[in-house]
Formats: C-alpha cells, structure tokens, sequence
C-alpha cells in the first residue's frame, strides 16, 4: 500500500503510526514544559505530577493506537503548496519552482527544502505510485478541507489520469471537521502518531470514473489560474490574491499602535484556523507595508524569518 499525503508533516506522523501501538508500551524520555498562571517556577513536585500524567497520556495512546503497517519507503508526500501561484502547467515545473519560492522568500536561506527538490521528489513520487499501482498495488490518499491538501488531492488524480493508471485501485480517506471524541484538525498534519487508525474506517474506494471527475475539477482550476485556491463551502473554488486579508486586517486592528509581527501571525493562524501557513500571511502582512497601511520599524535579526519585526500602524490604518 502507498500511502499518500500533501505535507511534510503529516508524513513524518504517518510513518511512525505505522508501527504506532505495535507491541508492548516502552516508556521513553518525557520532557515537560510547565508554565504556571502566577509566572512563578514550578515546584520538582509539579514537574514530577506533571510528568507522570504526560507519561499516563502517552502510554494510553500507545495501548489504543492501530498500527496501520508498511514501512517509511510507502509514504509519500506531495509538499506543492498549490493552493498558491500559478497551477497551469501539467506537473511540477518552473511555475510551481516560482510558487514556492515566494513562500519560502520569508525564510533564512537553507532553512527549508529547495523549491528544485520539492518538484524533483514529486516527479519521482509519481514515478513510484504508477509503477506500484501497475504492479497491482493500492494507493491510499489522505486529505482533508485545508486548502493545500484538497488541491493535492485534485492535482494528483490529473496526474494519475493523464498516466493511466489503474484507478480502482485508489482509496480516499477524508478528515472529518469534527472528528468524534477528538479536538478539530485543521490538516492531516495535526493527527499524533496513535490517531491514524481510527480513521481507516472512512476510507473509501473511487472509481476512475470518480477520480476523471475530480480531475475535470483541477482543469477547470488550471483554466481560471487565480493567485489562489482556498475551500469555500466545501469546494474548492479560485480566489483573488486578498482572500484572507480581511481576517488579518481584524488581528492588526486587535495590536497596540507598534506590535510584533511574529505575534500577529500567531493569532490569525490559531484564532482563524484558515488553512494557510505563516508564510501566506507574512507575504500579505509585507503587501500592507509597501501600501502604506503598515510601517516596518525594524529588519529580522539575521537568520531569522522576515516577519521577526516590529511594525507600526501608519496614520489612519483602518481595519
């Protein structure tokens, strides 16, 4: 079985829910983190209940986790960002090279993949799954309603009919929005390692004629080629390049007349649960300041990422 997602994160969780829960629970090294409301250092005696029931948590995740099987070598991830840029080329050439670049343009050089080993790796994944899935094999693709992964989805099944391949052999499984008994995901990303196997029962298997579908879907998206794609009542729809503004122009209304940047990004990521990175909102955040709306104070420290800054409102800024 190869298994499919469309983050790096969600493939280093798949491959250790592999083998997640597999055996007897060996306890390993905890480290623990305690803050407490009245900003005084935890007592040894805190740190220790602290520890055992972090322990407690994990052990009990252990015991109830369905290793799903296989090994690394069967997961494969499609890290395309391709709710962003221009989509209108077949695969993943200089266009989507293009995409991530600007995404990674915040960042401190060498600090994320190459955009060139990003598109390369993809090439060599969809190598892997048409010949395994010509060996008689299944593929199993993880997706959800974030907007990256959703268009993953989308991208890969015109990859796979424009090669075809076998498409019966294609099983599909959905995060839920709000998955019983659990906190809701914003991406196959935030799932722990125990949690994997629980959502084997949704899977499903489609249909070439299912999978043609959702192709016709993305050509229609190629088409239209808008600066984005974002999930909107469930579809997937283009979207002009200030989407997400309006939610970021409410945080920077919520900041002190200066702020720091990082800390405005942090909000709109965890109090909207958009389905986009750090590193969409800091490119919006930089259109502002070359508009005017916003004044950068300062550069990020060397080695830091771009939005490690202080900005200032500039006069008249409205939300």
């Amino acid at each position: 079985m190869v298994e499919v997602v469309f983050g790096d994160s969600a493939a280093g969780s798949l491959k250790l829910a592999q083998s997640y829960g597999k055996g007897p629970y060996r306890p390993g090294a905890i480290g623990v983190i305690l803050l407490r409301e009245d900003g005084q250092e935890a007592t040894e005696a805190e740190i220790e209940a602290a520890r055992r029931e972090a322990e407690a948590r994990e052990k009990a995740a252990w015991e109830s986790a369905v290793p799903l099987g296989g090994s690394a070598a069967d997961v494969v991830s499609f890290s395309l960002a391709l709710s962003v840029g221009d989509i209108a080329e077949a695969g993943a050439g200089p266009r989507r090279m293009e995409a991530l670049l600007r995404l990674a343009s915040i960042y401190p050089e060498g600090t994320v993949p190459a955009a060139a080993e990003i598109c390369e790796n993809a090439a060599a994944n969809l190598s892997k799954i048409q010949d395994r899935l010509r060996a008689g094999e299944r593929v199993r693709i993880w997706y959800s309603q974030q907007s990256d992964e959703m268009c993953g989805l989308h991208w890969l099944a015109a990859q796979l009919c424009a090669r075809q391949v076998p498409a019966g052999q294609v099983l599909l499984v959905r995060l839920p929005d709000w998955p019983e008994g659990a906190e809701r995901y914003a991406s196959w990303g935030d799932v722990a390692p125990g949690e994997w196997g629980r959502f084997l029962a949704l899977q499903r298997q489609i249909s070439p004629a299912g999978l043609a579908e959702i192709a016709r879907a993305w050509a229609a998206l190629q088409a239209e080629n808008a600066p984005l794609r974002a999930v909107v009542n469930g579809g997937l729809r283009s979207v002009p390049e200030d989407f997400y503004d309006p939610w970021i122009l409410r945080e920077i209304a919520a900041q002190e007349e200066t702020f720091y940047e990082g800390r405005l990004i942090g909000a709109v990521l965890e109090k909207y649960r958009l389905g986009i990175g750090d590193a969409w909102i800091a490119l919006r955040v930089e259109a502002m300041v070359r508009a005017g709306k916003l004044i950068a104070r300062e550069a990020a420290a060397e080695g830091k990422p771009a939005y490690h800054r202080h900005l200032q409102k500039a006069a008249g800024f409205v939300g």
